[in-house]
């Protein structure tokens, strides 16, 4: 564990992380990666298939079975010295053990307490088991990405990570706030459907404006202008083309030599997209992807290369910039954002910890609140 004033902006934090899959663990690898101090309780024999995986980085975890009288004693000791919890269970779940919010916050008042889940903590669906693909589909965000033929998720990064890990992470970090005004702590009802809906702010607007068509390839940022969206080359890889504004356009036609043709004149008139798009792809067919960097990527023509998740490490950019690190072999993506003073890392936990372990070393001074 990182002694407080150490470490990255959240050095001193003290966060009690009960395992679980997708958005709560990607959450606690973001606070962990940024210098706070986690806990991961599991279950005897592992609840999660991920635990050693690349999201679970920056902490232990610590083996506990809460059905022992024993172990659920040790672990609300553990809390009564935590800032957080993070927990990613059912409605109803935490209560049934013994460790909802009524009786976690009567013993430690000032305590963050982090409710993760698909379709938060009341409504209809609350009790129902969902994932990313049907938490994104009631919220609108679904049916507006992918070709127009059918909607298509994309991974879990709109859902889990968008709409839930980083509403977490923000809620944690706004109650904290508020508890160090206030004295009090409070729960954190983070639902994927509502993070999922609050990302689509900008398009709800366009759309209770009448600027919006409910149908994919159809709009601006949809896939639908022929000036934003991604094109097949020669060699049969992409590129990605998103020169919106007018002059960037007009860089991007004068370079690929497009200058000569009056229907890229008429960007403007959605009746001509299909036209344009049509247009550009034998444009593209014409050279490799390479090719097309070499004569685009680095101006405003705001075109760059389609990779993969194995030539990404690679790209000369995100190289110098050190976007992806390996740790014990394994290439991952480095820690986000980044911060002058208290630069965030990759912290190896410490060796085997348990419950009291844990407790002892959190009974000192100097925690993230004192």
């Amino acid at each position: 564990m990182n002694p407080a004033g150490q470490g990255g902006p959240l050095a001193g934090l003290r966060i009690v992380e009960f395992a679980g899959i997708g958005p709560g663990p990607f959450a606690a690898m973001l606070l962990a990666d940024m210098g706070a101090e986690l806990v991961r309780l599991d279950r005897p024999g592992g609840s999660d298939p991920y635990s050693k995986n690349v999201v679970a980085r920056g902490r232990p975890t610590v083996t506990v079975d809460l059905k022992d009288p024993g172990d659920l004693a040790s672990t609300l000791a553990l809390l009564e010295t935590a800032d957080a919890l993070i927990e990613g269970f059912r409605p109803g779940v935490m209560e049934r053990l013994g460790l909802g919010p009524d009786v976690v916050l009567a013993r430690n008042p000032r305590l963050v307490y982090g409710r993760m889940t698909g379709w938060g903590q009341d409504g209809p669906l609350a009790r129902s088991a969902g994932h990313d693909i049907t938490y994104m589909a009631v919220t609108g965000a679904l049916a507006a990405i992918g070709p127009a033929e059918h909607p298509v998720p994309p991974l879990n990064l709109v859902g889990d990570y968008g709409g839930g890990s980083l509403y977490l992470v923000a809620g944690l970090l706004a109650g904290l706030i508020s508890a160090g005004r206030t004295g009090r702590g409070q729960v954190v009802d983070a639902a994927i459907c509502d993070g999922a809906a609050s990302l689509m702010a900008m398009f709800s607007e366009l759309s209770s404006q009448g600027r919006w068509i409910d149908r994919r390839e159809a709009n601006l940022l949809d896939g639908g202008a022929p000036w934003y969206r991604t094109y097949a080359c020669r060699d049969g890889r992409h590129v990605a083309l998103g020169p919106l504004e007018p002059h960037f356009y007009a860089l991007f036609r004068r370079l690929a030599g497009l200058d000569s043709d009056p229907d890229f004149d008429r960007r403007d008139e959605p009746e001509m997209w299909p036209v344009l798009r049509r247009k550009l792809e034998a444009v593209f067919l014409t050279k490799t992807r390479d090719e097309w960097c070499r004569l685009l990527e680095g101006t405003d023509a705001c075109l760059a290369p389609v990779l993969t998740l194995t030539e990404a490490a690679d790209h000369p950019h995100l190289a110098a910039r050190g976007t992806f690190v390996t740790v014990d072999g394994t290439i991952q993506p480095a820690p986000a954002p980044r911060f002058s003073g208290t630069p965030s890392a990759i912290r190896p936990p410490s060796g085997p910890l348990t419950l009291a372990d844990a407790i002892s070393r959190w009974s000192g001074e100097g925690s993230f609140r004192s």
